[in-house]
């Protein structure tokens, strides 16, 4: 199977699971499929990193040791989707104890932005409070934003996130 070429049409979740099934077993074709997220062509990209989000648990370990290369990702992505795939791969990752400030900030600044996608603020809610949730007064300025956040003014998903944060906190 060639991935770009089946990368570069529309593809759909059928699609999907078999690119992802062909990656997974071999680390080359994963490495393949890496490498396309970064594609100049915008669409094979987004397509890259939605297969890529459809991972086993397992092998989206594999995608752990590049996490700092993922956040860099997401910090200078302009394609509000692709930024959404780049989140959902972060979310589903174990973050270190002490967080990368410029991540921390875009999540601050992204979950409370009205231009963004509510998946978008959605799971930077989330990842503000996995990185802030070992240190306590980062935790403490995480609530009073979500706190000054009012809840009749969210769409569902945002004000479901934000109460479900709210209640582990």
């Amino acid at each position: 199977m060639n991935i770009q070429e089946r990368l570069s049409s529309r593809i759909h979740i059928g699609d999907i699971h078999e690119i992802r099934f062909y990656a997974e077993g071999d680390d080359t074709r994963k490495e393949e499929l890496y490498a396309l997220i970064y594609h100049e062509e915008e669409m094979m990209a987004y397509q890259a990193l939605w297969v890529l989000t459809h991972f086993s648990r397992q092998a989206n370990e594999w995608l752990y040791s590049r996490q700092d290369e993922l956040i860099d990702g997401v910090l200078r992505e302009t394609h509000p989707g692709k930024r959404r795939l780049f989140l959902n791969l972060l979310v589903k990752q174990p973050l270190p104890d002490s967080p990368r400030v410029d991540f921390l900030d875009f999540c601050f600044e992204r979950m409370l932005s009205k231009e963004e996608l509510p998946g978008v603020q959605s799971l930077c809610i989330k990842l503000a409070y996995n990185q802030c949730r070992a240190i306590p007064e980062l935790l403490q300025e995480l609530r009073a934003i979500l706190e000054l956040m009012e809840p009749d003014l969210l769409v569902p998903a945002i004000r479901s996130v934000r109460k479900n944060v709210l209640k582990r906190m």
